[in-house]
């Protein structure tokens, strides 16, 4: 008798074996939502007259802000250390964040987002030394996109001689994102090069992040997922990486506007937040 070519197995209940444990892909993580900060007790409001005030100031300029006007800042540096605290509690820390630092300098500005959307709180640092501590609000704060055009100041110089090993496609995009510098002019849309949908290798993106050059402002947005935004060395010209809750690149791209949306808070996010604070400062009210 011939073998038979397919082999017979018995199918049943206690006939089929399974790994003893199992592999399940992550799922993602929950995305980021408001969560209002922990209030401090009323009598602790109404005994600091200092950290009313700054809030008072601070729900005031939500209020301009939302309706298109300038927002403004308040100096934190001559709050007594109990009327500081009572405001860290209030504002706490939201999802957005940014970092202005030389390598060469001892000199750095940290950037908090509070937990209000378009509240900004700013330190400023000079040899590990707290110099400057306000809260700002607006949907960015100004003193990024005057950091990022000064880095837009350094001389641009082409690449001259072969192209490193595997460099293609990025010499064509960086003339591609040079015009668009050259064109864009304020109130434009942003013009997007989505380099996660072109065929370029990492020896592209390296060398195109070479000739873009890295300035000094660096910003991180954590919603659902991460988002790393940092600006180059050309006027209007920002890397914008977006991660996903695995810190996997799910989107790669080149924006030349004066500031990237995604960084920026909205006018419906500083009315939301006008509304906000008055709520928490008068429930503190009327407790």
């Amino acid at each position: 008798m011939n073998p038979f070519p397919i082999p017979v197995v018995a199918l049943g209940p206690g006939t089929q074996t399974e790994d003893e444990s199992l592999d399940y892909i992550r799922l993602p993580a929950d995305m980021d939502t408001f969560r209002p900060p922990p209030l401090p007790a009323p009598e602790a409001l109404a005994s600091r007259p200092k950290a009313r005030a700054v809030l008072d100031a601070v729900c005031a300029m939500l209020q301009r802000s939302a309706l298109g006007g300038a927002g403004g800042q308040v100096d934190l540096r001559d709050l007594p250390a109990e009327d500081l605290q009572l405001v860290n509690q209030l504002l706490s820390e939201g999802e957005a964040s940014a970092l202005v630092q030389e390598e060469a300098s001892a000199f750095e500005i940290r950037v908090q987002e509070s937990v209000f959307a378009g509240v900004w709180r700013l330190l400023t640092f000079s040899d590990g030394v707290c110099v400057d501590d306000v809260v700002e609000v607006g949907p960015i704060p100004a003193v990024l996109q005057e950091v990022a055009g000064q880095d837009a100041r350094g001389l641009y110089r082409p690449w001259s001689g072969p192209l490193p090993p595997n460099v293609q496609n990025a010499p064509l995009l960086v003339e591609e994102i040079r015009d668009q510098v050259a064109q864009w002019r304020p109130g434009q849309a942003p013009h997007v090069v989505n380099l996660t949908l072109l065929p370029v290798s990492p020896e592209d993106v390296a060398f195109l992040d070479h000739q873009l050059g890295t300035g000094r402002v660096l910003l991180l947005s954590r919603g659902y997922g991460n988002c790393r935004i940092t600006n180059t060395r050309l006027p209007n010209c920002w890397r914008v990486v977006y991660y996903n809750s695995m810190d996997k690149v799910i989107l790669n791209t080149v924006e030349v506007v004066d500031m990237p949306e995604v960084a920026m808070a909205a006018p419906e996010d500083l009315h939301d937040s006008h509304e906000r604070l008055q709520d928490v400062l008068n429930y503190l009210e009327q407790a």
